[in-house]
C-alpha cells in the first residue's frame, strides 16, 4: 500500500539525521575543549555541616558530606573529636567509600584500601586520603582546609 502524502520526504528524514550525527560528534569533541579552556570551580576554604547530623554518630562511623564538587567524609572518633577526608582516591580519582564494620576505606576502581586514619594500605594508591581538619563550633562542625 502506497502512502498518499508524507510528512517529510526521504531526503529531509537522512539530512536530519546526519546533521543530528554530526551534532552529536562535535558536542562529543567542543565539551573537552571547553573543560581544558575553562578554569575549574575552586574548592571550599570551609565547608560547615549541621552538628545534629553527625552528633548521635556511633564511635567509627561515618557522614558524608560535599566538599566543593567532590565528596567527602566526616568520622567520629573514639574521643568524640572528627576527623573528615576528601574521600577521592589518590590513584585515578575514583570515589572511596568508608566501611565501618572493617574501618577501613575502600575503592572499587582497582581495589585500593586504606585505613581508618587514611593512610593506604593496598592496592594502587600511591597516597594517603587528603585530611582535612575538622572543629565543633557552636551548632556545626566546621571542616577547612588544613593549615
Amino acid at each position: 500500500m502506497k502512502i498518499p502524502h508524507s510528512l517529510f520526504s526521504r531526503r529531509v528524514f537522512l539530512n536530519s539525521l546526519i546533521g543530528g550525527w554530526l551534532a552529536a560528534l562535535g558536542a562529543a569533541f567542543i565539551s573537552p575543549f571547553l573543560k581544558f579552556i575553562l578554569p575549574p570551580t575552586r574548592e571550599p576554604d570551609q565547608v560547615s555541616v549541621p552538628l545534629a547530623e553527625v552528633k548521635d554518630l556511633a564511635p567509627h562511623a561515618a557522614k558524608a558530606f560535599s566538599w566543593g564538587n567532590k565528596p567527602g567524609l566526616l568520622k567520629k572518633n573514639d574521643d568524640g573529636s572528627y576527623t573528615a577526608f576528601v574521600t577521592v582516591c589518590t590513584h585515578l580519582d575514583c570515589n572511596v567509600t568508608f566501611i565501618a564494620d572493617q574501618r577501613r576505606f575502600y575503592c572499587a576502581c582497582h581495589e585500593g584500601w586504606y585505613d581508618e586514619n587514611g593512610l593506604n594500605v593496598s592496592g594502587p594508591p600511591p597516597a594517603p586520603l587528603r585530611r582535612l581538619a575538622a572543629v565543633v563550633e557552636g551548632d556545626a562542625v566546621i571542616v577547612r582546609k588544613p593549615g
